[in-house]
């Protein structure tokens, strides 16, 4: 019974993780296609490029301010997994 609360507390952690990872690219992602769809639509401009190159470039900036951060966490996660199965392992 504990192995099976622990297995499912580590499912539940890994979950969070991807989705705290996840987020921030995706929320600027959103944003700026967004923001993008309105001018296109106000314009009347549909050329698929002019989406592509903001978003890139969005995701570029986010990476470079949140990836240390996202690293960290999923590296705190990979030690606690390798923790978890040292211990299971005894």
């Amino acid at each position: 019974m504990d192995d099976t609360a622990s297995l499912l507390s580590l499912a539940d952690r890994m979950l969070w993780v991807t989705a705290l990872v996840a987020a921030p690219v995706l929320l600027a992602s959103l944003a700026v296609g967004l923001v993008v769809g309105i001018i296109q639509a106000a314009t009347s401009v549909n050329e698929q490029t002019l989406t592509f190159v903001p978003k890139l470039a969005v995701i570029a900036l986010v990476l470079v301010v949140f990836g240390a951060s996202m690293l960290g966490l999923v590296g705190d996660f990979m030690q606690e997994i390798f923790a978890q199965i040292a211990g299971i392992t005894r």
